[in-house]
């Protein structure tokens, strides 16, 4: 699973002109799914996403989580995430999932970030064509790789 994570002050994904979903403090969170990937990614990535201590303390320094702070998270397939831009101009998607596996695995990916939340996070529509706007905060933006965890 390849991840972008974005602290934001509010985000939200539009489909057709209607809000799907929004929040307003936490995270953006743009997910690519390959066929690699695994229930264990799906633990390790929600673990890292809900506990990763990228919000401001008191005194202005990065050291409280997500799940301390309380803020809410903005889910979002993304299969280009997974693009090769290794030969030519054109981007190849070959190592993204094909929905019969993504769709499961982003579905279990809201269930467990649900779960460590223990409150419902906010969601695109798989597969769809997505507006999404935010406004990132700091600017704060990780990459995650679960098939390359530095």
């Amino acid at each position: 699973m390849r991840a972008v994570i974005q602290r934001v002050t509010q985000a939200s994904v539009k489909i057709d002109g209607k809000v799907t979903g929004e929040i307003q403090g936490g995270v953006m969170v743009l997910l690519g799914i390959e066929d690699a990937d695994t229930d264990e990614d799906i633990e390790w990535l929600g673990n890292k996403i809900v506990n990763m201590r990228i919000f401001n303390d008191e005194q202005g320094v990065m050291n409280v989580s997500l799940k301390d702070a309380g803020g809410d998270v903005l889910l979002v397939s993304q299969f280009t995430l997974h693009a090769s831009t290794k030969k030519g101009n054109r981007p190849s998607y070959i190592k993204a999932s094909k929905p019969d596996f993504a769709i499961p695995m982003y579905e279990r990916t809201i269930a467990k970030l649900e779960a460590l939340l223990e409150k419902k996070i906010a969601t695109g529509i798989f597969g769809a064509d997505m507006q999404v706007s935010l406004i990132n905060d700091g600017p704060v933006t990780i990459l995650i790789d679960t098939q390359n965890k530095e």
